[in-house]
């Protein structure tokens, strides 16, 4: 079966593009985390632990989160659609047993 040519929609995100994904998946998880510390200050007794511990750990769920790829493409192997040979061939006219001998 032939592969099929790369096409736009195989093309993954661009840089900046992934950066502001990652960017806003990292500032969203530190919002919670700034929640979660507001939340600790106003439970009273020890239920003021739980949004504690959720505020120390956050940071690392957060990075953890904002570095894992989404993108259903970055998977695939694309195949080169043409290949340029690296020495160009030999004249039309000639027979490769004559530059041999």
């Amino acid at each position: 079966m032939k592969p099929s040519r790369p096409s736009l929609t195989n093309l993954p995100l661009s840089p900046d593009l992934e950066r502001k994904h990652r960017m806003i998946k990292y500032s969203v998880a530190m919002g919670i985390r700034v929640v979660c510390i507001i939340v600790a200050l106003l439970v009273p007794g020890w239920w003021a632990a739980i949004p504690l511990v959720a505020a120390i750990f956050l940071p690392y769920f957060a990075v953890v989160i904002a570095n894992v790829s989404t993108d259903p493409r970055r998977g695939e192997a694309q195949a080169p659609g043409n290949i340029l040979p690296m020495a160009p061939p030999p004249p039309a006219g000639r027979d490769e047993r004559q530059e041999n001998t």
